[in-house]
């Protein structure tokens, strides 16, 4: 099979490799669809010591079950692998548990590849009419949507005004998620100009460059911060109201930024979100499904052949869409 390669910093290739074998309990899927994550893009440039090269990465996926008992199905793949008998799992945070592992860390292989296993628990039947580009939206949708809804559960107010701070796919997706959930109004805090037009036709979202407009102290009930960096710490700090709350979803390094002393006599709540659980991919994907989260005019699709180049293209900014998804459906 083609799979593509990450073999060292900055580094991608084409390569061929055997077909992986599944594990009892496991299905092979042919993977139709899949998407390039800013994890990915942390790998690819080396600061990731959790997915050393050589390795296939890539773990936002769909396709077809390609053999057994349930082969040709359309699904979507849930990557995060935990054990089902453990005691935080079986607690209902699955996505906690200490034996929590994603496909695209050794030693599971990524799906930037024609064929990639899954513990059979992990897939979730694709929805007539949605295409396989859109399932491979789950999992970053996923992401959004447990971000959003922790958030909103810990502030216990209607019709809350939202800041998304980063225009990427987890921050695109968690605008239109907290209006999906029932936002009053949603701003995304985004420089690139690109970026910030994918959303313009968005009705209740409004962009806007964080370098030269600002809402004010306390504009926000609810700050989703999808950068995770010391300067989108520092505004989430100043832009919350008084009994807010905060969540970090974004991973870039560093951690520093938070005004404490403003959060403690202000009573304001941080909190991390990480992954999801299998109830926010299952939602996820069904919100995708009845078309709850707009036109999707953010994604781009490319041809597997050229993900070297989309990796590239990525990391040197020419890129306005904020998701970009691998076609392999020809191959």
């Amino acid at each position: 099979m083609r799979a593509i390669v990450y073999t060292g910093p900055n580094q991608m290739a084409l390569d061929e490799q055997p077909i992986p074998e599944p594990a009892p309990g496991e299905v092979l899927v042919r993977v139709h669809a899949v998407g390039i994550c800013g994890s990915d893009m942390h790998a690819y440039h080396g600061y990731d010591d959790r997915r050393p090269p050589p390795l296939v990465l890539g773990h936002e996926a769909a396709g077809i079950i390609a053999s057994g008992p349930r082969a040709g199905e359309r699904v979507a793949i849930n990557p995060l692998v935990v054990d089902p008998e453990c005691p935080v799992a079986r607690a209902g945070r699955p996505h906690l548990s200490p034996t929590r592992a994603i496909i695209s860390m050794p030693p599971r292989p990524g799906a930037f590849a024609e064929y990639v296993t899954i513990p059979e628990r992990n897939i979730l039947p694709v929805p007539d009419g949605l295409s396989m580009r859109d399932a491979a939206l789950s999992e970053p949708v996923a992401v959004s949507w447990h971000a959003v809804r922790i958030g909103l559960e810990r502030l216990g107010q209607p019709r809350p005004r939202v800041l998304v701070q980063g225009g990427g796919a987890i921050g695109v997706a968690a605008a239109l998620v907290a209006r999906h959930m029932g936002a009053e109004a949603i701003d995304l805090a985004e420089p690139h100009p690109g970026r910030r037009a994918l959303l313009e036709h968005e009705a209740g979202i409004t962009g806007f460059d964080p370098t030269s407009q600002d809402p004010g102290e306390s504009a926000y009930d609810l700050v989703i911060d999808a950068v995770g960096a010391v300067a989108t710490r520092q505004a989430a700090s100043r832009l919350v109201r008084p009994g807010g709350v905060i969540v970090h979803v974004g991973l870039l390094p560093g951690q520093e930024g938070y005004d404490i002393r403003r959060i403690t006599l202000q009573e304001i709540t941080i909190t991390g979100s990480y992954c999801y659980t299998p109830e926010d991919f299952a939602a996820a994907l069904d919100a995708l499904a009845q078309g709850a989260l707009g036109a999707l005019g953010w994604v781009e699709v490319r041809p597997f052949a050229g993900a070297v180049t989309a990796f590239a293209e990525l990391d040197a900014g020419k890129v306005s869409a904020a998701k970009i998804v691998l076609d392999l459906a020809e191959l």
